[in-house]
């Protein structure tokens, strides 16, 4: 393994010997080259940082809503058994279904809280991956 290195060393001695003795103007060309592939790259991790906020944003936006809309199915299961209550006069019958309802409800909103911070962590990875591979 040492020796492997050892050889890996002397190419990459022999890479800078040749930038070195390259011509001046060989050299700016490639500084050029190297400045505007960072600039893209830079754009692109610009680009993707602004998506990346955007989606994060909409998904705030929809937990909102998805809670909001959990608060509103529960008021109106709610209300239906009141009805069902007054209408039937049974309210022994009825307390197991507000009880399933909430139960379904919660265990619909956590499934989406979970879905949502899977995707938080899977772009975070994605991105950490593209950071140690452009280090």
């Amino acid at each position: 393994e040492v020796q492997k290195l050892n050889q890996q060393l002397e190419e990459k001695n022999g890479e800078i010997q040749q930038m070195i003795n390259q011509p001046p103007y060989e050299k700016e060309r490639e500084i050029l080259r190297l400045q505007k592939t960072l600039a893209e790259r830079e754009k692109a991790q610009a680009t993707s940082d602004v998506l990346c906020r955007s989606l994060t944003d909409e998904t705030h936006q929809l937990q909102r809503k998805l809670a909001s809309t959990a608060e509103m199915c529960q008021h109106l299961a709610k209300c239906l058994e009141e009805k069902q209550r007054k209408e039937k006069g049974n309210s022994d019958e009825q307390i197991p279904t507000e009880r399933s309802n909430q139960v379904f409800l919660q265990l619909l909103y956590n499934e989406t809280s979970l879905q949502a911070l899977i995707c938080n962590l899977q772009e975070e990875n994605r991105m950490l991956k593209q950071k140690v591979a452009h280090v």
